[in-house]
């Protein structure tokens, strides 16, 4: 059914598109699936228990307008967002563009969203139970966006399980050099102090994540490792999309400013995974993103040292329900191969 309704979606430009699928998950009309699919799949990471490791990405629900209805297709996990202080309209349109023929998304948005004040009005709102992460911004003509980052921490942590620090956008300009070892101290500083005074209304402190780029040096990775193991990071979501553009690239579009995720994203992304695995001594839950699209992507993420997955862009090109059946066949790979639990299988092709 989807493939027939994706014909239909794709005549349409892909903002609104996106903007037909948000009105379709706000209808209600959508049938709920489980998340809770098999005792395999449960696991805990930083202190929340999750039904399966299979999570939606940033990105699709920036303002946690669909929170209720993308919790019942299936996501272990749902991240909304980035969210930025003060609503901003992005970058000028087009901003999104398919790659059919790679199975890839090249977007240049630019943190458009309607701000902190509508977020919080979504996020307090009933919900069925589910794990929900809050993904920040900062505004493009912020004078101070570590300020950005803190004020959206103390807005939105009393209604998200947890909250991502998005450092890794490539289209904010400069806000990637927040990943250098002193901006990414500083950052990490301000919100561990800030962490530290909000009112406690759990029985821990909430966990805080840093998604970071694929397009880093090796020295930057060893920095963020340094950095995310001294400061109390909660975990790491690697990655976000890349400026760079494999020479496999088939569309039209692909020399199109932005952003690049979906399936030529997977090869890059699963090394900034390893890498990441190996210099935190798999000691920190890392989410794996990027090139995700079915359940042996999953399992191969996992086992390259995942404790989450994401993705996004899959979503676009094989339907709502993607994360459910991914879940079903992950659980039967584990199985198949003499796994207990999914925490068995984390980083064990790292460890082997």
């Amino acid at each position: 059914m989807y493939k027939k309704l994706s014909r239909a979606l794709f005549m349409l430009d892909p903002e609104k598109a996106h903007g037909v699928s948000i009105a379709g998950l706000k209808s209600g009309l959508m049938k709920m699936v489980p998340a809770d699919i098999d005792p395999i799949l449960n696991c805990k990471r930083f202190g929340i228990d999750f039904p399966n490791p299979i999570g939606l990405s940033a990105g699709f629900d920036k303002n946690g307008d669909v929170l209720d209805a993308l919790l019942g297709l299936g996501f272990g996990f749902v991240e909304a967002g980035s969210v930025t202080p003060r609503p901003q309209d992005g970058n000028p349109k087009p901003r999104i563009f398919r790659l059919e023929e790679d199975k890839a998304v090249i977007n240049r948005l630019g943190f458009n969203n309607r701000g902190l004040q509508a977020a919080v009005k979504n996020f307090a709102a009933p919900r069925r139970n589910g794990v929900v992460g809050a993904n920040l911004g900062a505004n493009k003509t912020s004078d101070d966006r570590i300020a950005d980052y803190v004020k959206g921490l103390g807005a939105l942590s009393p209604y998200a399980d947890y909250v991502t620090v998005n450092i890794s956008s490539p289209n904010t300009p400069g806000l990637r050099a927040l990943q250098g070892r002193g901006e990414l101290e500083d950052l990490l500083g301000r919100l561990m102090e800030a962490r530290a005074i909000l009112p406690r209304e759990r029985e821990q402190k909430i966990p805080l994540l840093l998604k970071i780029a694929p397009d880093l040096t090796d020295e930057d990775k060893e920095d963020i490792a340094a950095v995310a193991s001294s400061s109390g990071l909660d975990g790491l979501i690697v990655s976000n999309t890349t400026i760079t553009r494999p020479d496999s690239l088939k569309s039209a579009h692909k020399n199109e400013m932005g952003g690049l995720s979906g399936k030529p994203l997977k090869k890059l992304a699963t090394e900034a995974l390893r890498d990441m695995y190996k210099l935190t001594d798999g000691k920190i839950p890392l989410l794996g993103v990027g090139g995700i699209a079915d359940a042996d992507d999953a399992y191969e993420r996992i086992r390259a040292g995942a404790s989450l997955i994401q993705f996004y862009s899959a979503m676009v090109y094989e339907g709502p329900y993607l994360a459910y059946h991914m879940a079903r066949g992950l659980a039967k790979k584990l199985r198949e191969d003499g796994y207990k639990s999914l925490d068995e299988a984390v980083g064990a092709k790292a460890k082997s």
